[in-house]
């Protein structure tokens, strides 16, 4: 788990993501939303051997960057974004952000800490009952 403020882009935490997941288990895949449309994510995971799928952005170029991106604009250009989709199985990621919602819907979206330090003590508190709650 990262804990930013919200001037933060995500792509800024996910070195440290990936790092602290490849601790405990093997990560095989990310996928992303289009905030992650990036080379740099691309080159970054798939050195580490680990399979990337990453919306493209609607205008997203073929003719530069990471060899993997280009691939996924490609496909989208070919097969449309749902064809792209079910090929990719990106659908999958919707598991994730239901979590995500679930989580909101049970904690709310905000902290009652002010402090970056007791805020992610707040997130860490909520986030191991919500794994008590989910998991029993």
């Amino acid at each position: 788990m990262e804990v930013s403020t919200d001037d933060a882009h995500d792509v800024r935490a996910l070195p440290g993501l990936v790092e602290g997941s490849g601790k405990r288990v093997r990560v095989a895949e990310v996928l992303g939303d289009g905030a992650y449309d990036s080379s740099k994510v691309y080159a970054l995971l798939e050195a580490r051997g680990i399979e990337v799928t990453v919306k493209p952005r609607r205008n997203g170029r073929s003719d530069r960057g990471h060899p993997g991106r280009r691939r996924a604009v490609e496909l989208v250009r070919s097969l449309g974004y749902d064809g792209w989709a079910r090929l990719s199985g990106y659908g999958r990621r919707w598991a994730v952000e239901t979590a995500y919602s679930t989580f909101k819907r049970v904690f709310g979206e905000g902290c009652m800490a002010k402090s970056l330090g007791n805020i992610v003590r707040e997130l860490v508190g909520k986030v191991a009952l919500y794994n008590v709650l989910v998991n029993g």
